[in-house]
């Protein structure tokens, strides 16, 4: 239902346009618009597979707390790094070792407020991953040339919910639609200017919205854990979620009866709205 909805809204977009560029030239317009309509259903499709029930632990630590999460069943990996706001977990080279053991089916995931095509693409070569998130605020000239000098990266790009922002973040979603692989709504903080890490959720109404006109798969974070994730996979209809602080300890490690709640939890809600992991 998501991805038809999603696909719809892209549809229209591309058949509005195309009619402007032709105007009464019926046969062109209709041919272009058709073969445009089709890709995009097409990359949707394989996106969605890729990103469906996609279940990200983020703010790996080190090693030892790698292993943890694989051995918990956690299988992409989010490492924060080069960050205006929060200090790093790790270095980046304890980052590149890290990833670079990954066994099959476990992707570490880059996630970095960097704006920037040509660094983008230069760190994650060096770290050695295929998924990159942007916190940053990247342009779309910036998003298009990062597809060009590095089409095998897969790019998630965050859509902060502030308060009262949903017109501005419908605006994002139709103009980098085409540009990223997914988006991931996350919150932001006030009082510290973080956009991500925050351990604060945010209107999920909000997010709702999104995954219905997104034409990529979208995916929840903000203040998840074992306790809401289940309800927030219900409301939000998200195609994957992401937590951070949300399953660790006291003294900030992650806990592995938390990420294993966490896991079930989200299993059982995807499941619950017809998803297969």
């Amino acid at each position: 239902m998501v991805l038809a909805e999603g696909f719809k809204t892209s549809a229209i977009q591309v058949w509005q346009r195309k009619l402007i560029e032709h105007g009464n030239k019926s046969y062109i317009y209709v041919k272009a618009a058709a073969f445009e309509i089709l890709k995009i259903f097409l990359g949707r499709m394989g996106e969605q597979g890729m990103f469906e029930n996609f279940i990200q632990i983020a703010g790996v630590k080190n090693r030892e707390e790698a292993e943890l999460l694989i051995h918990c069943g956690v299988r992409y990996l989010g490492f924060p790094l080069r960050l205006p706001v929060h200090k790093e977990d790790l270095s980046e080279d304890e980052a590149s070792e890290i990833i670079r053991f990954l066994p099959p089916g476990v992707q570490g995931v880059l996630i970095t407020y960097l704006d920037r095509a040509d660094e983008i693409a230069r760190f994650c070569e060096e770290l050695g991953v295929k998924l990159v998130q942007l916190h940053g605020d990247i342009s779309a000239d910036e998003l298009s040339h990062l597809k060009k000098i590095s089409p095998q990266l897969k790019i998630i790009k965050s859509l902060i919910v502030r308060e009262n922002n949903l017109p501005q973040l419908e605006r994002l979603t139709e103009t980098f639609g085409m540009l990223v692989d997914a988006f991931i709504t996350d919150t932001y903080d006030p009082q510290t200017g973080a956009s991500g890490a925050t351990g604060r959720v945010h209107d999920w109404a909000v997010s709702r919205r999104l995954v219905e006109i997104s034409p990529k798969p979208l995916i929840l974070a903000g203040g998840l854990n074992p306790a809401n994730v289940g309800e927030a996979i219900l409301q939000v209809r998200p195609a994957g979620v992401d937590s951070h602080t949300g399953v660790e300890d006291a003294a900030g490690r992650k806990d592995p009866l938390l990420v294993k709640e966490f896991l079930a939890g989200a299993d059982s809600s995807f499941r619950q709205i017809g998803k297969k992991r």
